[in-house]
């Protein structure tokens, strides 16, 4: 018998903060909204993300796509070595297994929505270069 997906509705307030700060990684925290493993939902798994100022999620691939939505704040997003400036209101699209990263480094904290479409969002692999 296959568990149907609910629906489902969340806060960040009411999900763990996880998130790195070291020199490979770089410094970015999250919350996981949906992800299979923690709630009653398949095929997409989405949370959001906060650089605070001068912080960076380093350039890395996984296999999935992915979508930002920029919601406060500004940055910079590189992918495939092309930098671009985004803001509140920018969506991005991030194919599978491009390289990419963002980085804040304005004054305030830069804030987005990431979308993958996997059930679980430790289905996706971070691959960041060596050394």
């Amino acid at each position: 018998m296959t568990k149907r997906s609910q629906a489902v509705i969340t806060t960040a307030e009411e999900r763990p903060r996880d998130g790195w700060n070291d020199p490979v990684h770089g410094s970015i925290s999250w919350h996981t909204l949906l992800s299979s493993d923690i709630t009653p939902t398949d095929s997409m798994s989405a949370g959001i993300a906060e650089l605070a100022p001068g912080g960076e999620l380093k350039p890395h691939r996984h296999d999935p796509s992915e979508i930002y939505f920029i919601f406060e704040g500004t940055g910079i997003v590189r992918i495939d070595g092309e930098e671009t400036t985004v803001k509140s209101g920018t969506t991005v699209f991030i194919p599978g297994n491009a390289e990419h990263g963002i980085r804040n480094e304005s004054s305030a904290t830069l804030k987005f929505f990431y979308v993958f479409p996997t059930g679980s969002f430790a289905d996706v692999v971070y691959r960041f270069p060596e050394g």
